[in-house]
C-alpha cells in the first residue's frame, strides 16, 4: 500500500476528482426530474443546492438522513414534506436498481467478484416490480391518503426511463474515477473500465442496503478491492479504493460548498439592490 500511495502521486486524485462530481451532478438532475414529475418543479440553482447539502447527510449510519435533509431543505421551497420524501425515496431506488443491473452486466464480463455479496442482486425483480407505476403509483397513493398528504402527480414510464437515464450515467462517471486511479497503478485500460464501473456500482449498492454503515463504510471498500483483482494486486486496489473513498468525500463537500456560497452570494446580492 505505501507503495501504492507513493506511485499514485497528487495528479490521478485531481483527474479522478472530474467525474466524481459528474456523478455526483447527475444523481442530482435525476432526482430533480423526478421531484418536477411529481408537482414540484425546482429551478437549477435551487435543486442544485437542496440536493448538494443534502447529500452530506449520508455520512451518517443509517439511509434515512439525505431523505431528512431533503424534506427540511425543501419548504423553502414550498415543497411539501411528503412529496420531498416521496421523490428522494424514489430516486434512491431508481438509482439502486441501475447500480445492481449496471453491476450485473459489467463484472462478469470483465471476470470481477461480488466478494461474499451476491445476494444482493436478489432485490433487483422486487426493485423492478415495485418501480412499474401500475405497482408504485397505487402504492403512493394509499400513503399520501393514509397521512392526509396532497396527491402527487402520477408516474409515468417516461419519467422513470429518464430518472434511470441520468443514474446510469452517473454510475458510469462514478466508475471513471476508479477507472482513473487503477490505471494510474498499472492496470489494464480496457478490461479495467468494465471492472471499475461495475465494480463501484456494485460496492455502493451493498454499502445502501447494509444501513448501519455510514455511506457503506468498510464495505465499499472491500467490494472494490475484490472487483478489481483481476488487474490489480491486492496492495494496489486497497489504495484504489481509499483513494476513492477521499475523491467522493471531496466531492461531496466541494458539490456543497460551491452551491452554498453561490447562494449566500445571491442572498448578499438581493439585500444590496433592495437597499
Amino acid at each position: 500500500m505505501r507503495a501504492g500511495f507513493a506511485e499514485l502521486g497528487p495528479l490521478p486524485l485531481l483527474a479522478a476528482l472530474l467525474p466524481a462530481l459528474g456523478s455526483v451532478a447527475a444523481m442530482m438532475l435525476a432526482w430533480r426530474g423526478l421531484l418536477a414529475a411529481l408537482g414540484s418543479p425546482l429551478a437549477f440553482r435551487s435543486a442544485a443546492r437542496v440536493f448538494f447539502v443534502s447529500q452530506l447527510g449520508k455520512y451518517l449510519p443509517g439511509s434515512v438522513w439525505p431523505v431528512v435533509a431533503q424534506m427540511q431543505l425543501g419548504r423553502a421551497h414550498h415543497i411539501p414534506r411528503a412529496r420531498s420524501a416521496a421523490a428522494a425515496a424514489l430516486a434512491m431506488l431508481v438509482s439502486l436498481a441501475t447500480a445492481l443491473v449496471l453491476a450485473g452486466t459489467t463484472l462478469p464480463v470483465g471476470g470481477g467478484g461480488g466478494a461474499g455479496y451476491l445476494w444482493a442482486f436478489a432485490v433487483v425483480p422486487l426493485l423492478l416490480a415495485g418501480l412499474h407505476p401500475r405497482v408504485a403509483n397505487p402504492v403512493l397513493r394509499t400513503l399520501f391518503r393514509i397521512t392526509r398528504r396532497p396527491a402527487i402527480e402520477p408516474l409515468t414510464g417516461a419519467t422513470l426511463g429518464r430518472t434511470a437515464g441520468r443514474s446510469l450515467v452517473g454510475w458510469v462517471l462514478a466508475g471513471l474515477h476508479i477507472w482513473i486511479l487503477a490505471v494510474a497503478l498499472g492496470a489494464p485500460v480496457l478490461r479495467t473500465l468494465l471492472l471499475a464501473v461495475g465494480g463501484y456500482a456494485f460496492a455502493w449498492s451493498v454499502g445502501f442496503i447494509i444501513v448501519f454503515a455510514p455511506a457503506g463504510a468498510g464495505v465499499r471498500e472491500l467490494i472494490l478491492v475484490a472487483a478489481l483483482q483481476p488487474v490489480l494486486d491486492p496492495g494496489r486496489a486497497t489504495v484504489v479504493a481509499l483513494a476513492s473513498r477521499l475523491v467522493t468525500i471531496v466531492a461531496d463537500l466541494v458539490a456543497a460548498a460551491l452551491i452554498a456560497r453561490e447562494g449566500v452570494g445571491a442572498a448578499g446580492a438581493s439585500v444590496v439592490e433592495v437597499g
